[in-house]
């Protein structure tokens, strides 16, 4: 059969059940000079990745954002925590013994200032967590989500890879927070590799629940407003009703009661057991399945929400 009869080659093939593309010639090209079309990964492993690269890449080439989200928590430290020095407000004509003992039954250690540094780890979290679901509203504004919608990947793995890119993220700034903290004199003598990973195991569990909360609160918003108001809605309740600034018993016991349902101070009780040796409101085994629990809850949530709400 001559090249011309190309196009019935095919017909036959069609209608005999055999495949109908092209053999590719030695060179690569389709015989004809056409190229054979591109292979799509429908991996959601590759798509989950991609999403997530595509934020953190907006984060990390902007130096600017990333200094800017540690200013705070420095300034927390570096101000608040040197500034407040329970253990200058308790020596006045104490013993030093005496000190550190009402130190210790009230702060689990001897040193307010580690006590706070701990609290930073978490706080950081916190607030880098909350801006995840800031990253569904633009992403809904300037049409990025509509093209998302629209390729093979999922509406769940949409929603975790902005849950990851906030965990990276989270991660890589409590690092350095715990770097700038151990420079200003945050105790070390309970540090160990066992307690710095499970630290850092503790920051991914809060991370992966708070970031999988404020995602889920944005799947159908387009108001940056709005996320806004919901932001300052949650972050400080969550920061105020918890033990990252404050020891627990020294609280009212209404509030006592609420910081008990907090799952960050049960992140922030852990962490202190952990790195500086604190003695603990709870065991650390309660502590780890508090957030465990919290981190598997809503991110399955959010998974499942994001099936019926995320919507062109």
């Amino acid at each position: 059969m001559a090249k011309d009869d190309q196009p019935a080659k095919d017909l036959v093939k069609a209608a005999s059940g055999q495949s109908s593309v092209q053999e590719l010639s030695p060179g690569g090209q389709q015989e004809g000079g056409e190229m054979p079309a591109p292979k799509v990964n429908k991996s959601p492993v590759h798509g989950l990745w991609a999403l997530t690269n595509r934020d953190l890449r907006k984060w990390y080439t902007n130096p600017y954002q990333l200094i800017i989200s540690l200013v705070q928590p420095v300034v927390w430290m570096g101000l608040f925590g040197k500034a407040l020095n329970f253990s200058t407000f308790i020596s006045s004509g104490a013993p030093p013994a005496a000190v550190n003992q009402i130190m210790l039954s009230y702060f689990g250690t001897t040193s307010y200032f580690s006590f706070l540094v701990c609290g930073m780890l978490v706080f950081i979290v916190l607030f880098t967590s909350a801006f995840s679901g800031m990253s569904v509203v633009w992403d809904r504004r300037f049409g990025f989500m509509n093209k998302a919608l629209t390729t093979p990947v999922s509406r769940g793995t949409i929603v975790m890879g902005k849950i990851l890119q906030s965990v990276s993220r989270s991660l890589i700034q409590s690092a350095i927070v715990l770097i700038i903290g151990i420079a200003l004199g945050m105790t070390t003598g309970s540090l160990s590799v066992a307690g710095l990973a499970g630290t850092f195991l503790v920051i991914f569990l809060v991370a992966m629940g708070l970031s999988a909360l404020f995602v889920m609160l944005s799947l159908q918003s387009s108001d940056w407003q709005t996320q806004m108001a919901i932001i300052n809605l949650l972050n400080l309740p969550l920061l105020f009703a918890s033990n990252a600034l404050f020891p627990t018993r020294i609280m009212p016991g209404w509030l006592q009661d609420v910081v008990k349902l907090n799952p960050v101070s049960y992140a922030i009780d852990a962490i202190r057991q952990l790195l500086i040796g604190a003695t603990g409101t709870n065991a650390l085994w309660v502590d780890f399945t508090v957030v465990f629990g919290f981190a598997a809850l809503f991110s399955a949530v959010g998974v499942v929400m994001s099936w019926r709400l995320l919507k062109k």
